[in-house]
């Protein structure tokens, strides 16, 4: 059975978030938030040691640190982070949102902001200024997030992946469908390709509706292998769990594939999901091919 965790025995925990402007540092201190932690973005470098000679920290601490700020410098940060590394019983981790040049400059131009570092230049004399000032930050990085191909909703995902504190039970489940022509999410520990059940894309009745919908799951599970297949599954991962929990680990992300991402692989995350949750673990489910039709103002 899921273990139970004493919050209060965690060590506390404090995550630096830095990287390139336009990476995704504001995306990824909204999700540690939303996770639990206590963000503050933008926060001067000559504040830190204020804040953590104030009482303990009662809950994680997520810090976004900006080249914008007012007193940053390389040799400030390095030197913080040494600081920090020594005061015993705190966890201390450096994420860096890393990007390509090439998509940085994409991104500036689709917003049509100024690069903070060349207000009165091109982006790209920015985004160069900037890399050469964070190099030396980048090579101390704890955890190392390229962002260059992600979406909002695969960093908020990622972010989940590494952060998600460890409560109730101690083991996060999530469960992701996804199209095998977009290739696979990042993060996944055990993959299934689905594609050998029947497609409701040939369905006429069925092709517009999703996996979501209860027409198009009866159908999925009409496929006689559909039954024994979810058995299979699912007492494999009811068997997994307490032995990844053993080991210590806070989460397991398990996906399912199939040709558009809209039918099959749906139906088998949504119907794990409801399985796993009806035996006690904490489950979250992400259709990502949905995500993006929702983003592009398609069907949902």
């Amino acid at each position: 059975m899921p273990h139970e965790t004493d919050l209060a025995s965690l060590t506390p925990r404090l995550v630096l978030v830095t990287g390139p402007s336009g990476a995704g540092r504001s995306t990824a201190i909204r999700a540690l938030e939303d996770l639990g932690f206590e963000a503050i973005d933008n926060l001067p470098l000559s504040l830190l040691p204020r804040l953590l000679d104030g009482p303990p920290l009662r809950r994680p601490l997520a810090l976004g640190l900006d080249t914008r700020n007012r007193d940053f410098s390389t040799a400030a940060l390095l030197e913080a982070l040494d600081r920090m590394g020594a005061i015993e019983g705190l966890s201390l981790e450096l994420l860096y949102l890393d990007c390509r040049a090439d998509v940085l400059s994409r991104r500036y131009s689709e917003t049509r902001r100024r690069h903070p570092l060349a207000p009165a230049e091109t982006p790209e004399d920015g985004i160069a200024r900037e890399f050469d000032l964070l190099s030396a930050v980048r090579e101390r990085a704890d955890v190392l997030v390229d962002t260059s191909e992600m979406t909002v909703h695969d960093l908020r995902a990622e972010m989940d992946r590494l952060f998600a504190p460890v409560t109730g039970q101690g083991l996060a489940v999530s469960l992701h469908s996804f199209s095998y022509k977009r290739g696979l999410p990042r993060g996944l520990d055990m993959v299934f390709d689905v594609r050998f059940l029947r497609n409701p894309y040939w369905a006429p009745d069925l092709r517009a509706l999703t996996g979501l919908d209860s027409a198009v799951q009866e159908h999925v599970a009409g496929d006689p292998r559909f039954a024994g297949f979810l058995a299979k599954v699912t007492d494999l991962t009811l068997m997994l769990l307490p032995a990844y929990l053993e080991e210590g680990k806070s989460h397991l992300a398990i996906g399912f594939g199939c040709t558009g991402g809209q039918h099959r692989s749906v139906t088998l995350a949504e119907r794990l999901g409801r399985a796993l949750a009806e035996e006690g673990w904490q489950v979250s489910i992400r259709h990502r091919e949905q995500e993006r039709r929702k983003a592009a103002g398609g069907v949902s």
